[in-house]
């Protein structure tokens, strides 16, 4: 009797989408296998299903201190259930790869959660999980690729059903490429626009950014697509002295059409712009013509998954519009499938064979250092191929999305109604081939002149500081630009003591130099005097640690030392903690320093303030929001 072929199932959570390259990039290696697969998001998995499964293989990501993606919060809210018990998945095999970066304290951690949970409930694991790590050389497709190797194995051994001709049996690249999973329509239309000139130029800008955005083809499941509101900026200057290596700007924005109430602790996402010129040069080296009107669909229609908002389909775009609003042609790094399928185009044969050598395993750590560490645009990388001549639709395909870059918000909405503020670190860095580079989002906002009323797009959304009701005491750790929600929670509690009673705040800020990049020195010491909300004298305080001042470094988590019985008082009076910044070593360390603090005013072993700190985290008063 003949077998029948099983299917793999492959669920991914992502919150930037890696989790979906990597999701994608196992789906077309099992297909080479002649393996059955499905890919869908976590959120577009009805999980009452899973028990049916004849094999699942999950790609989650972890984001910020070890949270779920948006994507899998649902998911794992279902797998969480008593009444599921510890047979519901009994004889599924699964796998679970995590995708994260050692640098942050809770490595990986969603990834860890999950396979625990599948095996509480039953289901059996087909091989050990497999864990990228952001930091290793070739990011985490060095974990990726031997553990692919590993899953197809133990695959077979469990249901040989799967490869039908064996595990090591590979269709060979060139017959699978075949047609990009996307379809560009070219529509003949004389004046687009002219339909929507009874529209406001908020509107139209809007809809101009919701149809573009609505097809790019890598949209982030839920995604709004319209911006929340516009807003334009009123104020640009330095936070840091001109002689410094660093240039941290303060940017006052105004609310231009719809004014969105924000509470301190939100992000602001910004969807920035890119340069006319590389958007120009992408398309005369692509051969496209700008002015034509298109709609981007999936091929195979029961994928898609529109925006409820917006129609996108029936609404073409311009196509120089689509590449500039949802296209990064001149910021990202193409993946590794990129230079696959751009192989297949080169006709000149030495470019044929660099592109080849690239997306081989062999070639991996070579294609890192010339891809992601010089952190080459498409653009670029296209140049440097000038044979290769790739179809648009394989380029909507696989050019990385224009991305929404996040801000944590540093403005009260009650001191500022109509405005909101940011901080923002200018980025700019040198390669390792002593290439300059520089930050899309922040290079063009610390370009902009206020006189120039360019209006930006925004979207407003929660983060990870939930706003603190007035009488709870704060305790803040924010070093570097980690002081920019901050400055909203003094500003805030500053207009409440006006009329209410408010709690103390203690605030601990860290920079390298004084002189040089103290940032808000002004803002803080006036609250910090003449009974101001960080006084002393209203049972606050500030501490400013000057790394860079003295021969022996000193660094927040010293002066939260130096004020140990403080921080203690307070924690006793049931403050809560909040710390921001760099996702490096700042938060563990500011960890250890609390526990040390703690096991030091109370007389208890560390390992007894180790379990206090983790209780206060369960309860909600233990914040941290943390960036690379």
């Amino acid at each position: 009797m003949e077998m029948k072929s099983k299917k793999l199932l492959i669920l991914y959570a992502t919150q930037t989408g890696n989790a979906l390259d990597a999701a994608e990039r196992i789906a077309r290696e099992a297909e080479r296998r002649v393996c059955l697969v499905l890919i869908r998001s976590i959120d577009e998995y009805d999980a009452t299903f899973l028990p049916e499964e004849d094999a699942v293989v999950f790609v989650v990501s972890t984001t910020g201190q070890g949270d779920t993606p948006d994507s899998m919060k649902a998911f794992w809210r279902f797998l969480l259930q008593r009444n599921l018990g510890g047979h519901w998945l009994e004889g599924v095999p699964y796998a679970v790869f995590g995708l994260g970066d050692s640098g942050y304290q809770k490595y990986n951690f969603v990834a860890k959660k999950l396979d625990k949970r599948l095996s509480d409930l039953g289901a059996t694991a087909v091989i050990e999980r497999g864990l990228g790590d952001d930091q290793h050389a070739s990011g985490y497709e060095a974990a990726l690729d031997p553990w692919m190797l590993s899953l197809w194995s133990r695959l077979y051994e469990i249901k040989p059903s799967f490869f039908p001709e064996g595990p090591d049996f590979v269709v060979a690249n060139v017959e699978l490429v075949g047609q990009p999973k996307f379809q560009v329509t070219y529509h003949n239309i004389e004046n687009m626009d002219s339909q929507l000139s009874s529209a406001t130029d908020f509107e139209y800008l809007q809809m101009q950014i919701g149809r573009a955005r609505s097809m790019s083809v890598r949209k982030v499941s839920r995604e709004k697509s319209k911006p929340d509101t516009f807003i334009k900026m009123i104020k640009n200057f330095p936070l840091t002295r001109a002689s410094d290596k660093k240039d941290v700007r303060h940017f006052e924005f105004e609310f231009v059409s719809e004014v969105m109430r924000y509470e301190i602790g939100d992000v602001l996402e910004v969807l920035p712009s890119q340069n006319p010129v590389a958007v120009d040069s992408f398309i005369q080296r692509c051969n496209l013509d700008p002015e034509s009107f298109i709609t981007v669909h999936p091929r195979e229609m029961e994928n898609h998954h529109l925006d409820n908002n917006v129609n996108t389909l029936e609404v073409p775009i311009k196509l120089r519009t689509f590449v500039e609003l949802a296209m990064d042609v001149a910021s990202a790094s193409p993946r590794r499938y990129f230079f696959e399928v751009m192989s297949f185009f080169a006709t000149a044969e030495h470019e044929k064979e660099r592109l080849q050598y690239f997306a081989s395993p062999e070639g991996r750590d070579d294609l890192y250092q010339y891809n992601q560490k010089e952190r080459r645009t498409v653009l670029e990388v296209l140049e440097d191929f000038p044979s290769v001549q790739m179809p648009f639709e394989w380029l909507v395909q696989l050019v990385p999305p224009l991305k929404n870059r996040a801000f944590s918000i540093s403005s009260s909405s009650i001191a500022h109604p109509n405005q909101v503020h940011l901080t923002v670190d200018v980025v700019s860095w040198t390669t390792p081939y002593k290439r300059k580079r520089s930050g899309l989002c922040s290079t063009w906002l610390a370009s902009l002149d206020p006189e120039q009323n360019i209006y930006i797009p925004v979207w407003f959304h929660k983060g990870l500081l939930p706003p603190p009701p007035p009488l709870l005491p704060l305790i803040l750790i924010g070093p570097g630009t980690g002081c920019a929600p901050f400055r909203g929670f003094v500003e805030e509690r500053a207009v409440q003591s006006l009329s209410t009673p408010v709690a103390p705040i203690i605030l601990f800020f860290g920079c390298r130099n004084e002189e040089n990049d103290f940032l808000y020195r002004d803002f803080w010491l006036f609250h910090s005097k003449n009974d101001g909300v960080l006084s002393e004298g209203k049972g606050g305080g500030f501490y400013a640690a000057f790394s860079r001042d003295q021969p022996q470094k000193v660094y927040v988590q010293h002066k939260m030392q130096e004020q140990s019985q403080r921080i203690w008082n307070l924690l006793c009076e049931g403050a809560a903690i909040y710390v921001a910044g760099s996702s490096t070593k700042m938060p563990s360390d500011v960890m250890s320093a609390f526990e040390e603090i703690i096991a030091k005013e109370s007389g208890a072993p560390k390992e007894s303030a180790a379990r206090w700190l983790r209780s206060l985290e369960k309860s909600g008063k233990y914040h941290v929001e943390a960036w690379s």
